[in-house]
């Protein structure tokens, strides 16, 4: 049986989110799994992701926000020995959930290219 990857927002969750105070800072944990092949853009899901990063920044800057780590899971210190590592991590802090929200609805986010890049993900809200 394959394993369910999930890319798309589990929509309970973010009506719950786009509830809280819309001054709220908030940090979002990027947990990502990418595809070998992207066949749309025929690059690796990998350098798909860098493509959608940079072409992402403008709209991470008009937005305040600020990238706190990006890196790659080495080994897991405390729990399962046979767990799979996520392929990147990211943290991005966000001034507010307005910034956040404005920045992914905005005309021209490439969010098509997050989407064809990863096998999984997980976008897990922090505060």
């Amino acid at each position: 049986m394959d394993k369910q990857g999930y890319i798309a927002m589990n929509q309970s969750e973010f009506q719950n989110f786009i509830k809280l105070p819309a001054d709220t800072a908030v940090v979002m944990m990027n947990l990502m799994k990418f595809k070998d092949l992207v066949p749309e853009t025929g690059l690796s899901g990998a350098e798909t992701y860098k493509r959608y990063l940079k072409e992402a920044m403008p709209f991470f800057a008009k937005a305040n926000a600020e990238v706190v780590y990006m890196g790659k899971p080495k080994s897991i210190l405390i729990g399962p020995e046979d767990e799979t590592l996520w392929d990147k991590l990211l943290l991005i802090k966000y001034n507010s959930i307005t910034d956040f929200l404005t920045m992914v609805q905005a005309e021209g986010y490439p969010a098509h290219l997050r989407t064809q890049a990863l096998e999984d993900s997980r976008l897990i809200h922090c505060e």
